[in-house]
C-alpha cells in the first residue's frame, strides 16, 4: 500500500492529495455521527456526507492510477482539476446540507434548494460525460508495455461506470431513489439500501466499482481479453438485473433468498 500511495502521488499529486483530503474528510464526518443527533430521512445527517467523501476519496486514487498510462498529459491535468472543482463543489452542498438537517439531493422545498439541487445535477453530468471521454482516451492507446487484459479492464470498468453513473439521472426524475415507498424507511446497516422496498441505490453502487473491479479482475486473474470482456458482459447483465429489480419495487435481501 505504501508503494501505491508514493507512486500514485509521483504520478499524479492533483489527485493524491484531493483523495486523501476526502478520505481524511469521510473520518470527520463518521466522528460527527457519534457526537450529533441530527437526522435527515431517519439516519444520522453525517452519514450521507462520509459516504460521499468515501466514494469520491476512491473515485481519484482510482482514476488517477489508471491515467498514468495516457500520454496526453495535458489533458489528465485538466481533467484531474475538473474533478477536483467538480467534487468540491458537490461535496460542500451535501455536507452543507447535512449540516442543516435537509436533504441535498431531491431537495425542491425551497427555490434555493431546487437551485443547489439542480446545480449538482449539471456538475455530475459534466463530470460523467468527462469521464467518459477519459475512457475513450483508453479506447484509443495501444497495449505497449501493459497486459491487454489488463488495459480492457480499466476500459470497460470506466464504460460501465458511466453507464450506471448516468443511472443517478433515473432517481433524480422520481426525486426519491425508494421504489413503491418515500425515501427513509428501514435499510441495511452501512449502506442504508432499502430492505422493504426496491431501491436505486444498488444498481448505481455495483455498477460504478465495475471502475474497480474490472480492471483487478484483468489484471490478476485473466489470462485473455476475451475473459475480460466475457467477465464485463456478465456483470453488466449482473447489475441490470439488480436494476429491474429495485424498479419492479424489490428489495436487495428479498431477491437473493428467492
Amino acid at each position: 500500500m505504501t508503494a501505491f500511495i508514493a507512486t500514485l502521488k509521483n504520478q499524479n499529486a492533483v489527485l493524491y492529495w484531493f483523495g486523501l483530503f476526502c478520505l481524511i474528510s469521510s473520518v470527520v464526518c463518521l466522528v460527527l455521527t457519534g457526537v450529533t443527533t441530527t437526522q435527515v430521512v431517519g439516519i444520522n445527517a453525517f452519514i450521507k456526507p462520509a459516504k460521499f467523501f468515501i466514494s469520491v476519496g476512491i473515485f481519484c486514487w482510482t482514476i488517477g492510477w489508471y491515467m498514468s498510462l495516457l500520454s496526453r498529459r495535458k489533458r489528465v491535468l485538466v481533467y484531474s482539476w475538473a474533478v477536483v472543482v467538480i467534487m468540491t463543489f458537490e461535496l460542500v452542498i451535501v455536507t452543507g446540507q447535512a449540516t442543516l438537517g435537509k436533504l441535498s439531493h431531491f431537495n425542491i422545498s425551497s427555490a434555493l434548494d431546487r437551485v443547489l439541487f439542480s446545480l449538482m445535477g449539471i456538475g455530475i453530468t459534466v463530470f460523467t460525460v468527462w469521464t467518459a471521454y477519459i475512457g475513450f482516451l483508453f479506447f484509443r492507446i495501444k497495449p505497449v508495455g501493459i497486459a491487454p487484459t489488463y488495459l480492457w479492464g480499466i476500459r470497460l470498468g470506466i464504460l460501465l461506470f458511466v453507464i450506471f453513473a448516468f443511472e443517478g439521472f433515473m432517481m433524480a426524475s422520481r426525486l426519491r431513489h425508494t421504489v413503491g415507498a418515500p425515501d427513509g424507511g428501514p435499510g441495511l446497516p452501512v449502506v442504508n439500501w432499502s430492505t422493504r422496498n426496491g431501491d436505486l441505490r444498488v444498481a448505481h453502487f455495483f455498477g460504478m466499482h465495475s471502475l474497480q473491479l474490472l480492471p483487478l479482475f484483468g489484471y490478476y486473474l485473466a489470462r485473455r481479453t476475451s475473459q475480460v470482456i466475457l467477465v464485463a458482459a456478465i456483470y453488466f447483465l449482473l447489475v441490470m438485473t439488480l436494476l429491474f429489480q429495485a424498479l419492479a419495487g424489490t428489495p436487495l435481501l428479498a431477491g437473493l433468498m428467492n
